[in-house]
């Protein structure tokens, strides 16, 4: 196995737990804006620390892709934990993580990387699986129909969104800039975003003290997540290993199933299936 889909595969586990935290999170009824600041005010530190010790906090002026991506990325966690609020963990983190089908279409289209037949069916595999876990969540959902509707219409938001931040990466990337860099930036543009947002929203910055000890897990995993994605697209295609990554949804909808007692449908399950042989198709094309 080379390198790039290593670092893409251990990437896929820390967006799945993410996925995972994010969910307890919403359980525990803390707001969406309060869990990214406290997220961000956490990430920001670890992330210039990494890149100091490592020696990879290299200014660059193509690192600013990497705070628009920052812009993007707020977007994309803020609707998608609105989100699991009405919608399960199992269905609403396998559409978010669909979001790799955004930045492939923008990578081919817009940096040239080859559209072969593999990655036509990987694509074509991760549409089903995403129809297939839409309706089972239709289904399997007990909440009322307006805010089930509410739900899936966050998370759609949610997916385009980081989808286009994964793309503003890799072209930051493509013009040299390094991987910690491009996630420092991000983190640069995330936390005072993400603050600003919870100061006009409530007048104040304090959130419950609940609210430290999942921010704090999910800035951990997702440092990792971030670090590994970007090193693996520094030196491979985006549109294979994005893909890989965003996958994180397996991970997630596992432990939805069998630590949260999430329902499995038969269509639920058919979704996994495809997701899996979505991953399949593209990791080798």
């Amino acid at each position: 196995m080379n390198q790039p889909i290593l670092y893409a595969i251990v990437a896929m586990a820390c967006y799945g737990l993410s996925d995972f935290i994010y969910k307890q999170a919403a359980a525990a009824a803390i707001r969406a804006d309060h869990f990214l600041m406290v997220q961000g005010w956490v990430f920001f530190p670890l992330v210039i620390f990494y890149a100091v010790a490592t020696g990879t906090l290299i200014p660059d002026p193509a690192a600013l892709w990497g705070s628009l991506a920052g812009a993007f990325v707020f977007i994309g966690f803020y609707y998608f934990i609105r989100s699991l609020a009405a919608g399960s963990v199992s269905t609403n983190a396998s559409i978010f993580r669909m979001n790799f089908i955004v930045t492939v279409f923008l990578v081919i289209a817009f940096l040239g990387e080859p559209l072969t037949p593999r990655k036509i069916a990987g694509l074509a595999l991760a549409l089903l699986a995403t129809w297939l876990l839409v309706g089972a969540g239709a289904i399997a959902a007990c909440t009322p129909n307006d805010a089930r509707r509410r739900s899936l219409v966050q998370v759609a938001v949610a997916t385009l969104a980081f989808g286009a931040s994964n793309f503003f990466h890799t072209v930051g990337l493509r013009h040299g800039a390094v991987p910690e860099t491009l996630a420092v930036a991000q983190a640069a543009l995330f936390m005072p975003l993400a603050t600003v947002v919870v100061y006009f929203a409530h007048r104040n910055l304090r959130p419950p003290p609940v609210t430290f000890k999942y921010g704090a897990a999910a800035a951990v995993v997702l440092l990792g997540a971030t670090i590994f994605l970007l090193r693996g697209v520094a030196s491979g295609q985006a549109s294979v290993l994005v893909p890989i990554a965003q996958m994180g949804f397996i991970v997630a909808a596992l432990l939805g199933i069998f630590i949260l007692r999430e329902p499995v449908t038969v269509r639920k399950a058919m979704g996994l299936v495809s997701a899996l042989a979505a991953l399949a198709v593209l990791a080798w094309s």
